[in-house]
């Protein structure tokens, strides 16, 4: 959710009139102001109220120390109970005193376990390893116990080093020997450790005090409020992709639409960069590299190209590569804004339908000049779309994260006549009902909206009050991502200076004030939208969700609001349309292929272990590559479906004439001369295949979501007894 900053507002009286924002706090420093100031807000302002407590302390430290130690590897258990023992119930009353001392003192013990663990690492690298056991290791150790003493934790570490050389030994595109690429990476994990100044100590500190309420409160240092206020202007230089950190590695979070990283289509979301080089100079291993200094590496001047080396998302082996040459360019606000797709396909009579579909990135507002609204965007979309007469419309939310709450009502509003969209609940209590500003219909007719787990917030309000009314059939994972929460941002100087004359020094904290609820009743919170039709997705797994975050608030309900249903005869509809469904997914190659790797993922993330056996290991890469070549074949021996595809974008959306583009996976037509291919979205499918006879790095698009949800629509459009054939005013192609 984007900051709803009017609401500040009520939140800076409330702590105004509590009393202690105005009291002298001159004898402190700015970071103890900042950290009493932090403790104060989250109290006050927090949805939840809770008070800094003795049970808030014990669940902060625990929170603190997995910040720092992710994956339970450096602190043993010896080392938790003696902080548990001296920390775990004081640490409430050193926030609100402004005390700091706990976070230097546990960082200082981090940073002492930290040089320990590296200098055992570099008398590990000098002793021979056996790959020819049958020993594994565990994956993942988010969720696995500290070793219990440093006896355990040799023995984990062990383990730990022989997968890393094993991982170089295996790479197809080794940057140096395996002992020597693992030495420098524990020497700069070392450095990095070391390189963390007291004010970033504290931004960590505070970070785990706010997530410890949940984990969409987060405290924002001054260089973090400096990004966040990059990423909210008009545009940016760089590869457009949002990385965090994750076990060391710099991991793809998400892309931003229209960016050179999304529109080249090869980088991934959940891709891990090993190694960055600049043009064509070597590459620089980047391996628990610290995040600021990795997207210091990739950021450049427009124009420069930056290569990454990559581990795949979808990788069986973590020692499986691929590079990736990207261009910097400026990333513009407007592509990021919504677009519009007219599709002429075949209905299963033979008759040709034409259909609309609208890509939909983020519920955006220009919040200050109100220059730009989704809701403006897309209600011209719609009215071309409404010209050329189309019989049936799909949204695609798959990968919004949300956004404005008032562009999502307002958004809701141009599909109903009238009536509540979503309801609100703060801290006191209060329900507020939210309803359709306007009473007119931009667009009447049958309608799919898809999502995915990486639908959220704003998209969930969306999807679920359409879905409520019964106004469009939600299709796509099981559930969205289940974000039911708003937070807003608050410069912390407006609470330690009077004058407010320190705020941007200060930072802020990004609060949750508020929770979302269906005009139905439920919440979105961590039940998200339920897809009326599923479609197999590799995303679609429990541990992608609010659900699976720490500290996420719980799921409940309030009373439902009085609302009137689009159409008593939808519900007579998805039973029928997810019966067709169900047969064309169960004969689709490319969903048995979905299926097929998500009994794999699933079976990897249960098992949650790998073998450092090397032959075990080649043959599992060997089956990975010969799998991806069988389907490469198979797919070229297939007939994609002869569809049509324009593109109207909100430059074009006026012009006469349309751009023909070759709809992605698909062969191009005799009519379509003009081609501009579609950036392959962050399909979770595999991808492999159909390639450019002269670039077999840029492969089209394979996304089956979308084909059945195409399918889906023209089956709801011959239901609901719509228009079934083209316009009588045919499509002017530039």
């Amino acid at each position: 959710m984007k900051p709803l900053f009017c609401r500040s507002l009520i939140v800076s009286a409330l702590l105004l009139a509590s009393g202690w924002g105005v009291q002298p706090l001159q004898a402190k420093t700015d970071a103890e102001q900042v950290e009493v100031s932090v403790g104060r807000l989250l109290e006050e302002g927090h949805y939840t109220h809770q008070s800094l407590n003795d049970g808030v302390s014990q669940k902060f430290l625990k929170t603190y120390l997995e910040l720092l130690d992710f994956s339970h590897l450096f602190f043993t258990q010896q080392d938790v109970d003696a902080l548990n023992a001296k920390y775990a119930k004081s640490l409430d009353d050193d926030v609100l005193l402004g005390n700091l001392k706990p976070a230097y003192e546990i960082y200082d013990l981090y940073q002492k376990r930290v040089d320990e663990r590296v200098a055992k690492v570099k008398e590990l690298l000098t002793q021979p390893f056996d790959f020819k056991s049958d020993a594994t290791i565990e994956l993942s150790r988010q969720k696995a116990p500290w070793p219990k003493d440093e006896a355990e934790a040799d023995v984990l570490w062990r383990g730990r080093i022989a997968n890393e050389l094993l991982q170089e030994h295996l790479s197809e595109h080794p940057i140096e020997p395996g002992p020597q690429l693992v030495s420098r990476r524990y020497d700069r994990l070392a450095r990095n450790v070391h390189e963390e100044d007291k004010d970033e100590q504290v931004k960590l500190f505070l970070d785990a005090l706010a997530q410890t309420y949940d984990p969409h409160s987060e405290y924002l240092s001054k260089a973090d409020l400096k990004n966040f206020s990059i990423n909210m202007g008009l545009s940016l230089v760089g590869i457009g992709a949002m990385l965090r950190t994750e076990d060391g590695y710099a991991k793809i979070e998400s892309l931003v639409p229209g960016g050179p990283a999304q529109t080249d289509g090869r980088l991934k979301v959940g891709d891990r960069i090993t190694a960055v080089a600049q043009g064509n100079a070597e590459f620089a291993d980047v391996r628990d590299m610290r995040l600021d200094k990795v997207v210091d590496q990739i950021r450049g001047k427009k124009g420069s190209h930056v290569r990454l080396l990559l581990i795949p998302a979808d990788a069986p082996d973590p020692s499986k590569r691929k590079t990736v040459d990207l261009v910097r360019d400026e990333i513009k606000l407007k592509d990021q804004e919504a677009r519009a797709d007219i599709i002429l396909k075949k209905d299963e009579n033979g008759e040709q339908v034409k259909l609309g579909w609208i890509t939909l990135p983020s519920f955006y507002a220009d919040m200050e000049k109100h220059a730009k609204s989704t809701t403006r965007d897309v209600r011209s979309l719609l009215k071309r779309l409404n010209k050329e007469n189309i019989g049936g419309l799909v949204v695609d939310l798959r990968r919004n994260g949300g956004g404005s709450l008032e562009e999502a009502i307002a958004l809701t509003g141009l599909f109903l006549k009238s009536g509540p969209v979503v309801q609100t609940k703060g801290a006191n209590g209060n329900i507020v009902v939210s309803s359709d500003p306007d009473p007119g219909i931009a667009y009447s007719g049958p309608m799919v909206v898809l999502i995915s787990r990486q639908s959220a917030s704003a998209s969930e309000i969306f999807a679920a009050a359409l879905q409520d009314y019964g106004r469009a059939v939600v299709v796509g994972d099981k559930n969205t991502f289940g974000k039911g929460t708003v937070q807003t941002i608050l410069e912390i100087g407006r609470f330690t200076s009077l004058l407010g004359t320190r705020s941007q020094e200060d930072g802020a904290l990004k609060l949750t004030i508020q929770k979302f609820y269906r005009v139905a009743g439920g919440s979105t919170q961590h039940h998200g939208v339920a897809s009326d039709i599923v479609l197999p997705s590799l995303s679609d797994l429990p541990e992608f969700g609010e659900s699976a975050l720490k500290n996420s608030l719980p799921y409940d309900e309030v009373p439902p609001a009085r609302f009137t249903k689009w159409s008593d005869t939808h519900s007579l509809f998805v039973e029928e349309l997810k019966h067709r469904s169900e047969a064309r997914v169960q004969a689709s190659p490319e969903f048995h292929y979905v299926m097929e790797d998500m009994a794999r993922l699933r079976r990897r993330l249960d098992e949650n272990r790998i073998t450092l056996n090397e032959d075990t290991r080649r043959t599992e890469l060997n089956e990975d590559k010969g799998r991806k070549e069988t389907r490469a074949k198979e797919r070229l021996a297939r007939n994609g479906e002869d569809l049509r595809m324009f593109r109207l974008t909100l430059d074009t959306v006026d012009k006469p004439n349309l751009q023909p583009v070759l709809f992605p996976g698909k062969m191009a037509t005799a009519k379509s001369p003009k081609v501009a291919p579609e950036a392959a979205p962050d399909s979770d499918s595999d991808t492999d295949g159909l390639a450019a006879p002269a670039d077999d790095t840029k492969e089209p698009a394979i996304d089956p979501e979308r084909d059945e949800a195409l399918n889906i629509l023209t089956d709801l459009v011959e239901l609901s007894h719509g228009p079934k054939t083209a316009s009588t005013a045919p499509l002017k192609e530039s």
